[in-house]
């Protein structure tokens, strides 16, 4: 006659428990000389080889016979279990689950360059991501990061055949209606005339040096993009350099810094480089083909 013990499903805190016996023993060995690391190291190997070569066993048993099968399905629902089959890749997480896990080996260096990524979504084998901070410009450093992320997750998530990265909404600047109009003497209430729209080359960035009434000197940008005008002061966001040799990305939409490649949306002004940051934007208008800019109080 024999007798079942029914378990107990696992509690967190033995879960808990469990794994930082597992990491304390892990730290342990890292700090042995390299020959007892080696004996250590193959030791461990030895036994998982063993554990492995018995849970694939019993795991294929269980999956063949059809009333050992649902046991074998709970079982899973357990996390140490769950653990335990995934540490021998027995079984494999879901593919958000193990992107997300990718992701957290790279994270520590990206944050270490001022960036982050977020994993969005995955549809038919591609990761869509979006990219922060440093991660998120037209920099090489920025395109090593955005690398990094592609590789980690092509390279460590064997569901995953790409990466496509989504831009992240830009978040325009707010101008009051009242800095839009121009009253019966514009010169008082700072605007300044720019000159002619058709004087601002389309598809490009028109640099300016303006001066009101008062005397008061602006430099500034003017963005042409489909005929579509921004106008900022001519400062970086960054350390307040001059963007007069900035590139116009028209496919992209982005402004690039020259000095240290920080990347800004064209028509907000946004700093898509460091999430915060703003271009200082300018009222913009334009009157009977003459293009006036608002640079004093």
């Amino acid at each position: 006659m024999s007798t079942t013990m029914e378990q107990s499903p696992t509690t967190e805190t033995e879960f808990e428990n469990l794994a930082k016996r597992v990491d304390d023993a892990i730290a342990a060995v890292s700090s042995l000389d390299e020959t007892a690391r080696a004996v250590a190291q193959e030791v461990k190997d030895a036994l998982e080889a063993v554990h492995r070569a018995g849970l694939v066993t019993i795991v294929q048993r269980m999956r063949a016979d059809a009333a050992a099968r649902a046991v074998l399905f709970d079982l899973v629902d357990d996390p140490i279990v769950h653990m335990l089959l995934s540490l021998h890749e027995i079984v494999r997480p879901d593919p958000m689950t193990h992107a997300n896990r990718v992701l957290v080996t790279v994270r520590p260096q990206l944050q270490s360059h001022g960036g982050d990524v977020t994993l969005v979504r995955i549809e038919d084998g591609v990761a869509f991501v979006r990219l922060d901070g440093a991660c998120n410009g037209c920099s090489m450093s920025s395109v090593t990061l955005r690398n990094l992320v592609e590789s980690a997750l092509v390279e460590g998530v064997p569901s995953i055949t790409g990466v496509e990265v989504l831009p992240n909404e830009p978040s325009p600047t707010l101008i009051p209606l009242e800095a839009l109009r121009i009253g019966p003497d514009p010169a008082a209430e700072g605007w300044v005339k720019a000159g002619p729209a058709t004087g601002l080359a389309s598809n490009a960035m028109t640099v300016l040096s303006l001066a009101t009434q008062s005397g008061e000197h602006a430099e500034i940008i003017v963005v042409n993009v489909a005929e579509r005008l921004s106008a900022y002061r001519n400062e970086c966001a960054h350390e307040g350099l001059p963007l007069d040799n900035a590139v116009l990305d028209l496919d992209n939409g982005t402004l690039t810094c020259p000095w240290h490649g920080f990347c800004y949306d064209a028509a907000s002004g946004e700093c898509l480089s460091a999430p915060g940051a703003q271009l200082e934007q300018l009222p913009l208008r334009v009157d009977s083909g003459e293009v006036w800019v608002r640079v004093g109080s």
